[in-house]
């Protein structure tokens, strides 16, 4: 049974730092590709971040790159997103996500992706 728990969201002013984390079980972590997801109130789940199952590789969504960094630590079984300057707009509930196939370089697409975490609310003030 694969399970994937996020933690470190959370309220915070725009500008601040947030620096959530994903820990994951019951599969060999590290041959998977792992990506950041996210949901505002009213809107579809969106794309964050990728990261290559051995982390040489990552990927951002626009609206994200130059401010969030996704990184993986294959011995703890987690990954992380930290998130930098962050905005109003970044408020959602936060979901991290593991590949449904092996050493896949990274994906975009939240169909590619099989088991999901139970999700981390971050909120933004203004």
């Amino acid at each position: 049974q694969v399970q994937l728990v996020e933690s470190g969201g959370g309220l915070v002013q725009a500008g601040g730092s947030l620096r959530l984390s994903c820990a994951a079980s019951g599969r060999t972590f590290s041959s998977y590709a792992m990506g950041w997801f996210r949901q505002a109130p009213g809107k579809e789940r969106e794309f964050v971040a990728a990261i290559r199952w051995s982390g040489g590789s990552t990927y951002y969504a626009d609206s994200v790159k130059g401010r969030f960094t996704i990184s993986r630590d294959n011995a703890k079984n987690t990954v992380y997103l930290q998130m930098n300057s962050l905005k109003p707009e970044d408020t959602a509930v936060y979901y991290c996500a593991l590949d449904r196939n092996v050493y896949v370089i990274l994906r975009v697409s939240a169909a590619e992706y099989e088991y999901w975490g139970q999700g981390t609310q971050v909120t933004v003030s203004s």
